[in-house]
């Protein structure tokens, strides 16, 4: 077992201030506002960068209080021309600091004059987004004996089960149609409620960011009452079964069902679609939720009560309204949640079997943990998206991993059970494994980057003959798979054998270049070192050791080693940092 040593963490904040052009308005809002009179729904982003860089050793409370205070701070700055002036208009405005942005409604005139002020960077359209519905729903199935779904035994989460880790002491984060708080399978796992009296308490374990009925319904009359739960709710419900079913997925369990993951971990939740029906505003609003989850005043933020991962399983596509002029502002709300120590796991979308169908916020971003979906066969599903990422032009990898999305049995409303096909059912079995490698090593708690790459170097290798980009999909990762099918038992005993993870810099002094690599790869340190570099593979054996005086740049000849995952470990005096790199062909 390697030994691994610390370093100082450092912080680093930049805020800088550039004048907005004349004219900063969207295209397509632009149009929408000169050609019709009613106000727009707008999200106001601001042009004051945040660069955070926290050393990985801080505890993920630490982490969290950090990256709050520091993004607060951040956008009271930049927003308080514009706040000032909606206060001067009486306009009613939402502000927000995970994405630094003000969702509020305009005319053509206003949002001109806004354009104008300092730090304004854009001025987007808030769209509605429909809800990607599974693929296929089943009839009832009858409660059976406590035999876990074929699901948890293909990841094998019931043998980690065996060495006593359910979850425990973690907290999921659920964003989705509502959930059924009271269900059998899962009011004992919610944070809000205590078993041994029978009672809930709802603050800090539920946000709503419903707050009007989506005009996309055609309701003939609308008023709270159209949607079932109502609006602005402090009890949790599920207006759709979405997303009761994926907290199931991730927690549910009782003496006659094993649906859950990780059944041992207490979940908190926020509504972000009125029956199916979100905005990049529901999902920002509930993404701020979860960095500081509040009372049901919706004040008192507390980063300390924030989750350790959050599922995602819903997407914002470019033909309802989502594009480049609002991705930036979601995107930025994942990078600041991954700060603040908070895995994000994103279901890729059912839009496959093609290349590039990866191409929805938020499964295209780099920091999202995207996953996709397999079968019981252990194969990819049909329906499942494919990278690369060519939407934006970054022709990025995705998906990360993938997991069991093909009839997952699941509970619904009313303490009924459906089984559900789709990405949508592929994330909830990720983010439950999260929650057990916390369980087994809680040092891991906040280590976003480890915990992936837990996640990754031990999934199940799995192979197709699609070829993306030039990317090939007989090697690992590829398109198709990402690193292929996690293994939930594999990943606890990496996590087990890290038992000195708080010894672990992710601050590394290095870059390898090209990663990934096929023949020969460079090392390179931005002075001359002396150090000794040892290369592994993802089960810890060691491979090559280099030991280098007074040299900058380092190349190591891999022509020989099969395709997969290695780390570089570089020891430099009392420091010791690793590095994750692909090899392929």
């Amino acid at each position: 077992m390697l030994k691994f040593t610390t370093v100082l963490f450092f912080i680093s904040f930049l805020i800088i201030n550039v004048n907005a052009q004349t004219n900063n308005i969207d295209d397509y809002l632009y149009d929408v506002l000169t050609t019709n009179t009613v106000e727009q729904e707008c999200l106001i982003s601001f042009d004051s960068e945040i660069k955070i860089d926290i050393e990985r050793n801080l505890k993920k409370t630490e982490k969290a209080s950090l990256v709050y205070s520091l993004l607060k701070h951040n956008a009271t700055e930049s927003q308080r021309e514009v706040v000032q002036l909606l206060h001067q208009k009486n306009k009613s405005f939402q502000s927000y600091l995970i994405a630094n942005c003000i969702h509020t409604k305009l005319d053509f005139e206003l949002a001109l004059e806004i354009s104008k002020l300092k730090n304004v960077k854009n001025i987007s359209f808030n769209p509605t987004v429909m809800l990607e519905e599974p693929i296929k729903e089943m009839d009832q199935i009858d409660l059976r004996e406590a035999e876990p779904e074929w699901g948890i035994k293909m990841i094998n989460a019931d043998s980690v089960w065996n060495l006593g880790y359910k979850g425990q002491d973690v907290i999921i984060g659920g964003q989705d149609t509502g959930f059924d708080w009271d269900n059998d399978v899962l009011i004992n796992k919610y944070k809000g409620y205590d078993a041994i009296t029978g009672t809930a308490d709802h603050n800090y374990s539920w946000h709503d960011a419903i707050h009007v009925i989506n005009p996309l319904h055609m309701d003939t009359l609308v008023t709270d009452s159209t949607n079932p739960c109502g609006l602005n709710l402090i009890i949790p419900c599920d207006d759709h079964n979405h997303g009761t079913h994926t907290m199931g997925t991730m927690v549910g369990s009782d003496t006659i069902n094993a649906i859950g993951v990780a059944p041992d971990s207490k979940w908190i939740a926020c509504r972000n679609m009125e029956r199916g029906y979100g905005s990049p505003a529901t999902y920002l609003e509930c993404f701020e939720w979860f960095l500081a989850p509040t009372d049901l005043n919706g004040d008192n933020p507390d980063p300390s009560k924030a989750p350790h991962v959050i599922n995602n399983s819903w997407s914002c596509p470019e033909m309802e309204g989502c594009n480049e002029s609002n991705w930036s502002i979601m995107e930025e709300a994942v990078n600041n949640l991954k700060s603040a120590g908070i895995v994000v796991v994103v279901s890729a979308g059912n839009s496959g079997p093609n290349c590039n169908t990866v191409s929805t916020p938020s499964a295209i971003f780099e920091n999202s943990f995207t996953v996709g979906a397999t079968a019981s066969n252990d194969s990819i599903a049909r329906f499942s998206s494919r990278g690369m990422v060519s939407i934006d032009s970054s022709f990025r990898l995705k998906p990360n991993v993938s997991a069991p999305g093909v009839a997952v049995r699941s509970c619904i409303r009313d303490n009924q059970y459906r089984a559900f096909s789709g990405t949508s059912m592929a994330g909830p079995h990720v983010a439950g494994a999260v929650a057990l490698i916390i369980s087994a090593n809680p040092e891991l708690a906040g280590r976003v980057d480890i915990i992936e790459d837990i996640l990754e170097t031990t999934a199940i290798p799995k192979t197709d003959t699609l070829n993306c980009d030039g990317y090939s999909s007989i090697e690992v990762p590829n398109p198709i798979y990402g690193y292929g099918r996690i293994d939930v038992l594999a990943a606890i005993e990496q996590a087990i054998q890290l038992s000195s993870v708080s010894d672990i810099s992710d601050n590394n002094p290095f870059v390898i270049f090209p990663n990934p690599a096929s023949e020969q790869l460079s090392i390179t340190f931005d002075i001359d070192i002396k150090a000794n570099i040892q290369l592994f593979d993802s089960r810890g054996s060691l491979m090559e050791t280099v030991k280098t005086i007074g040299q900058n740049q380092i190349e190591m000849n891999i022509n020989d080693l099969k395709a997969g995952v290695y780390f570089i470990m570089v020891e430099m005096g009392e420091h010791i940092y690793y590095e994750k790199f692909v090899k392929v062909g």
